[in-house]
């Protein structure tokens, strides 16, 4: 418990750590952001299918594996379809800020949700490494995160370090969901194959649907790509190190 408490409060708290540099620069060139992202998809795609999907095929079938794959891609398309997907830099909504804001926190906040809930389903794995593992690739795609909410704000003409602290907070969310969890598959006998595939699910919705297409919009797919590679293989070693 002590560890899945560290775990998730360390992977919730990379929010803040990526919106820390907010304090004293509010710009990042379109190309390091791409790079950026590339790379957290890479060290998503990593812990999806090199992690969470061949320990969760060692617990059970091949069909369990599937629903579970499927649920966490369907929860994530339903999240999206209820809670609307603004572009944190090129946002043209005729709306007024505070609602704006409102709209971009909540949206965020959602989507952390089936984050904190694959740290604390890795946390119930009889894999010893597996919990560090999936709350170190979270805590990675927090990162960048962080600072596009906190740059979102500061251009709605919000303090820096309101934006700072509102950015931190977005992740908070994780860590009661990580709980949540962990309690369910530790209660629920045999439910931890279904909730490490749902994870992976979630987070491959993630690399495709969110990452991938944001790393490619401006012109960087290149360097975004071997960004992706090394993310990728960073990740790969993580996971040997760790077996």
């Amino acid at each position: 418990m002590e560890q899945l408490v560290i775990g998730s409060l360390l992977s919730a708290l990379a929010t803040g750590l990526g919106a820390l540099p907010i304090l004293f620069f509010h710009s990042v060139t379109h190309r390091w952001r791409d790079i950026l992202l590339a790379f957290t998809a890479g060290i998503m795609m990593a812990a999806a299918t090199f992690s969470l999907i061949p320990q969760a095929l060692a617990n059970e079938q091949f069909v369990v594996v599937c629903l579970g794959v499927l649920t966490g891609t369907l929860v994530l398309t339903v999240l999206e379809s209820l809670i609307p997907h603004i572009d944190l830099e090129h946002t043209r909504v005729n709306i007024s800020m505070d609602t704006q804001a409102v709209l971009i926190l909540s949206a965020i906040t959602l989507h952390n949700i089936p984050e904190g809930l694959s740290v604390g389903v890795s946390y119930s794995a009889e894999h010893p490494g597996l919990g560090g593992l999936i709350a170190f690739a979270i805590g990675v795609q927090n990162a960048p995160e962080g600072f596009l909410v906190a740059l979102f704000l500061i251009n709605q003409q919000v303090s820096r370090f309101k934006a700072f602290l509102l950015a931190t907070l977005t992740g908070s969310v994780e860590v009661v969901s990580a709980l949540v969890g962990y309690h369910l598959t530790a209660l629920v006998e045999g439910l931890v194959p279904y909730g490490l595939s749902f994870a992976a699910g979630a987070m491959l919705f993630i690399v495709y649907k969110e990452l991938i297409p944001e790393s490619h919009g401006d012109g960087h797919a290149r360097s975004a790509t071997f960004s992706f590679i090394l993310g990728l293989l960073v990740m790969i070693g993580l996971t040997q190190w760790f077996a």
